[in-house]
């Protein structure tokens, strides 16, 4: 069996965020999918799974599931093939629901470029294109 990363979210509307989550790209897997949650796909090796908060507490014993838009607990980052593809991909986030902005790293652009993206929920991903042969 291949090497593979789950990345599990929780969310307040499951179709609401599946379909968030097709536009950016992510294709949504049936096998895995029900009332409860979506296994979207980002490629074969990484897969996001849109929980929704009540089967996301079934997984997380005691603890609180946290409301992204006000608390974060991870920061997922997504490598891109371009400068152009962070910024379709955060243009698409916001068409859609979502928003951007960016932060000043102290990186030229024409080495590393990236945006910090929230999904509906608040949950945050980081799409960065780097150039390593600058």
């Amino acid at each position: 069996m291949a090497k593979q990363v789950f990345i599990n979210l929780p969310v307040t509307d499951l179709e609401k965020s599946k379909e968030f989550y097709e536009k950016l790209g992510f294709t949504n897997n049936p096998t895995f999918t029900d009332e409860n949650g979506a296994a979207m796909m980002w490629s074969d090796e990484i897969i996001v799974m849109l929980l929704t908060r009540d089967f996301y507490q079934k997984f997380i014993g005691s603890k609180t599931v946290a409301f992204p838009k006000t608390q974060l607990g991870v920061l997922l980052a997504l490598s891109m093939d371009s400068r152009e593809a962070v910024q379709q991909f955060a243009d698409t986030a916001k068409a859609n629901g979502g928003d951007y902005y960016q932060v000043d790293m102290g990186v030229p652009e024409d080495q590393m470029f990236g945006l910090e993206v929230t999904d509906p929920d608040g949950n945050h991903w980081e799409p960065v294109w780097m150039n390593f042969g600058s």
